[in-house]
């Protein structure tokens, strides 16, 4: 071959790759591909995601800032919602590195990839762990409400919300260890972001992280569900022989079920941004997605970490007084703490 030839080659080779628009064009053999899309396309996927980022975490911020400041609302069910909104508050900033995804490119090194899913992992897992124990405090308000004062106490919340997320940080580590140890191993080319576990540590955690949690949310919700019905009935049945001295009992109950619903509310959304993400682990296509599928179903499930304090702000007349305290600077003032949140 002449040298004219191979220089011909040389530059049609070059043509090409550029033309594949390669995440890192000076690795020519080794570079990833970019997903093509017009450039339009590519830009409003940039705005939506930084929007619902920006906004996840402004909202989610709002909640902590509530719940952590204001006496008032420090109770057993508001330390589950802050659990909740702490793990929706990183899931915002995820979403971030979630935009570089989108076009099948990783620009920030092995490390930052491996660390990326590990707290995703962490973050999702600890997500599901709380919504099973916003099931557990219902069930047992609403099932056992003479008992629930006694068995449900803040401090045991709080002991359990720290196991949920050292567990959830400590099985998730032993998930991905192999990635951890050697961040990178398995991509086949520069601007992959890829991490493995085996067969069986993947079955596991499906039962563990989305089957199990899943069972027993629902099967916990449909007693509670049956229960809150035939008490609404109850009470609407005897409402008004009910001497005065009984109504704030009336009221308390009342008050319980409005949580029960709202939280139900919270979980049917959560599980339907979840089961697109499982189902495409468990039908075994998450091989045959491209990357903007595959970024899509992962950006489904984080959308619900935005949806949380909407769902909040619709259904919580206590987060949107917060709201309208913090955001008019009241919250600075001195005693604010024990404004009357409810």
């Amino acid at each position: 071959m002449t040298s004219s030839a191979a220089s011909s080659l040389l530059f049609l080779r070059m043509k090409t790759l550029e033309e594949a628009e390669l995440c890192f064009p000076q690795l020519l053999n080794s570079s990833c591909s970019k997903a093509t899309r017009p450039q339009s396309v590519s830009l409003l996927i940039y705005i939506i995601l930084s929007s619902v980022s920006l906004l996840t975490v402004t909202l989610n911020m709002l909640v902590i800032i509530s719940i952590s400041h204001f006496r008032q609302l420090h109770t057993s069910t508001n330390l589950l919602l802050l659990s909740l909104s702490i793990s929706d508050f990183f899931v915002g900033f995820l979403m971030l590195f979630l935009m570089m995804l989108s076009d099948g490119c990783w620009l920030f090194g092995d490390f930052l990839c491996t660390l990326y899913n590990v707290l995703g992992y962490i973050i999702t897992s600890a997500s599901v762990g709380t919504m099973v124990l916003i099931s557990v405090d219902r069930y047992v308000a609403i099932c056992q409400p003479l008992q629930y004062p006694i068995k449900v106490t803040q401090k045991r919340v709080q002991v359990c919300v720290c196991l949920c997320w050292i567990c959830s940080a400590f099985i998730n580590s032993l998930l991905l260890k192999d990635n951890l140890e050697q961040p990178g191993r398995y991509n086949s080319c520069f601007g992959e972001c890829v991490v493995v576990i085996n067969y069986i540590a993947g079955l596991a955690d499906l039962v563990f992280t989305f089957i199990g949690p899943v069972t027993v949310i629902i099967i916990l919700y449909m007693r509670v569900f049956v229960v809150a019905v035939s008490q609404a009935r109850a009470m609407r049945s005897h409402v008004a022989a009910l001497p005065l001295k009984r109504s704030v009992t009336v009221t308390a109950k009342r008050s319980e079920m409005k949580a029960a619903r709202t939280l139900g509310v919270i979980i049917v959304v959560f599980l339907m941004c979840l089961s697109p993400y499982y189902w495409v682990i468990i039908t075994g296509q998450d091989t045959l997605l491209n990357a903007s599928s595959a970024a899509f179903v992962i950006c489904l499930f984080y959308f619900n970490s935005c949806l949380n304090p909407v769902i909040y702000a619709f259904f919580y007349p206590w987060f949107r007084k917060a709201i309208k305290i913090i955001v008019t600077l009241k919250i600075l003032q001195p005693g604010s703490c024990q404004t009357n949140m409810l």
